[in-house]
């Protein structure tokens, strides 16, 4: 019998990130990643970019007037989405923009991952006011995934910051977020002399995971990072595997960037391999 056509057949994750037209960032890399990981990612655009901050140059179109009734045309269809993450934010406003959001499409099923983005080497980015740092805590009650760097973990929790954390500091860190209503955390790119750490916190329990550090900063690393636990998450996948699994896919994806020889502000030449993270996800029948 064939079924009734409808807008949420298919698996849908929601990015509330900028979109950055050169320089591999934001919802320009969570798009193409999403759709491998057979999710159909739905952007929700903050802040237009010709190319990102890192370059001396760049055009910038501040989306936030906009948010509220692109989101309201969505809510019209009737669109029901099983994950929804959010990461670049230009404004204060925008907090009550996202979190009206999360609150409107947020269903039982749905799986939020929370990335604030705010800084690190800990400073906060140029374009964060003390105001939208401070407010940010505010998303966390919706996250069931929430993936500060060191900075941003130290930030939420008024830590003072330094790069020599303990892994039972880093506990700590984690159970003072957890209060705040995460269900899972992912501390990322802590450095251990030659390696780069996650730490993960799940249930309970945790875990270093580390990968060797390969070249130097490259834009758009955490966002490829965040894009694949974001559709593991929906995708039901356990959080160590996933951040594995993203953590090998940006060492091999930078080591094939730096033979070709593109600057660092390009950020990381996935495309090539951007096919085999389809293959290591499950297809859901339907």
């Amino acid at each position: 019998m064939q079924q009734t056509a409808s807008h949420n057949r298919q698996k849908k994750l929601a990015v509330i990130n900028d979109f950055c037209g050169f320089g591999r960032c934001s919802i320009a890399v969570a798009l193409p990643i999403i759709s491998a990981m057979h999710i159909q990612c739905c952007p929700l655009p903050t802040a237009i970019f010709s190319d990102h901050t890192g370059f001396e140059s760049f055009f910038c179109e501040d989306f936030t007037e906009h948010m509220p009734a692109y989101a309201g045309e969505w809510e019209k269809l009737g669109l029901h989405f099983d994950g929804i993450a959010t990461g670049f934010l230009g404004s204060a406003r925008q907090i009550d923009i996202v979190k009206d959001f999360l609150a409107r499409f947020k269903g039982n099923h749905t799986k939020v991952l929370v990335d604030p983005v705010m800084g690190d080497y800990g400073k906060l980015y140029p374009t964060y006011t003390p105001e939208l740092a401070g407010r940010m805590h505010e998303l966390l009650r919706f996250a069931d995934l929430l993936t500060p760097n060191l900075t941003e973990a130290c930030i939420l929790t008024n830590t003072p910051y330094r790069e020599d954390f303990t892994e039972q500091e880093l506990t700590v860190l984690c159970e003072s977020l957890l209060k705040a209503g995460p269900q899972e955390i992912v501390i990322s790119g802590i450095h251990l002399g030659d390696d780069l750490g996650n730490f993960v916190y799940s249930q309970g329990e945790t875990a270093m995971l580390c990968a060797h550090r390969v070249g130097g900063y490259r834009s758009g690393t955490g966002d490829v990072f965040g894009a694949i636990l974001a559709a593991d998450l929906v995708n039901g996948e356990p959080l160590e595997a996933s951040v594995r699994k993203a953590a090998d896919f940006i060492t091999k994806t930078i080591l094939y960037t730096q033979k070709l020889g593109v600057p660092d502000t390009d950020g990381i030449c996935f495309e090539e391999y951007v096919w085999e993270l389809g293959q290591t996800t499950k297809e859901v029948a339907l």
